[in-house]
């Protein structure tokens, strides 16, 4: 169980991040969420290296995502696609860098992921399945994938509901360029910590059910859940990826529910 003394109030500092500028910016910044990572970990007696930090580079340019790679990141992660693309182009250079699409993707973009991509975070129908495997083919790929689930139960978010998980796993063997990976879900954005933990908990619990049941080669390892306002609480519910923009990068120049808007997805 999380510690009581965990702060109930979260995203209160969405938008107040300072800038990262520099390489150091980038390495105090870093350091700072590994801490928090090793702090939340301590509480509730997991190993810090079970979580995976995935930077997340949404919006901020090629010049800022050089600085936190010489800073040490070696992945980033993109909501939209055609971004993402620019970025993995003007940074070719970098030939152990690599990219995880984390946002929503119509079926006629997978194309573009199928070429680039080392991962893909929000896997939500079959149809996208069978267009991404069916590219990733022709590619001679395959490709890291998570399923998303809608654990907040919002009509404006995207991913599966809780009830259709188990059918959806049980089609995914058939693509077999597919590499499932885990859940991922967008919990609640409140600054209601009594909002947010539930949904991280129905994620754990749904993975836990799942485990039982899931077709040879259908990996649960991971839960891909919590971003700069709430990744503390989402390790204390057993996420093992925390998807980080702003405690790294520093504040966008749009506030959260531009991204978010009444819970909408990114």
């Amino acid at each position: 169980m999380p510690d009581p003394s965990t702060p109930q109030t979260l995203h209160e500092n969405h938008g107040r991040y300072p800038q990262a500028r520099t390489v150091a910016d980038f390495r105090h910044n870093l350091a700072m969420v590994q801490t928090r990572i090793k702090s939340a970990c301590h509480r509730v007696g997991r190993d810090p290296a079970t979580v995976r930090l995935l930077p997340v580079s949404k919006t901020k340019p090629e010049e800022c995502l050089r600085l936190a790679y010489t800073a040490g990141c070696r992945i980033f992660g993109e909501n939209k696609v055609q971004e993402a693309q620019r970025k993995a182009d003007a940074l070719d250079d970098l030939a152990d860098l690599r990219w995880s699409v984390i946002g929503h993707l119509q079926t006629n973009k997978a194309r573009h992921v199928a070429r680039f991509a080392h991962e893909f975070q929000a896997l939500d129908s079959l149809r996208l399945a069978a267009a991404l495997d069916r590219r990733l083919q022709t590619e001679g790929r395959s490709l890291d994938v998570f399923v998303q689930v809608n654990t907040s139960g919002e009509a404006s978010k995207y991913g599966l509901s809780p009830s259709e998980v188990p059918a959806f796993l049980q089609a995914l063997p058939a693509f077999s360029a597919l590499q499932v990976r885990g859940l991922m879900t967008l919990a609640r954005f409140s600054s209601n910590a009594e909002q947010v933990r539930p949904c991280f908990v129905m994620l754990r619990n749904l993975r836990d059910q799942l485990r039982q049941v899931a077709p040879n080669g259908i990996g649960l390892d991971e839960l891909s859940m919590g971003m700069s306002g709430d990744f503390e609480m989402a390790i204390e519910e057993g996420a093992t990826v925390v998807r980080v923009g702003q405690a790294i990068f520093g504040a966008r120049a749009t506030p959260d529910n531009y991204y978010w808007p009444d819970g909408a997805p990114a």
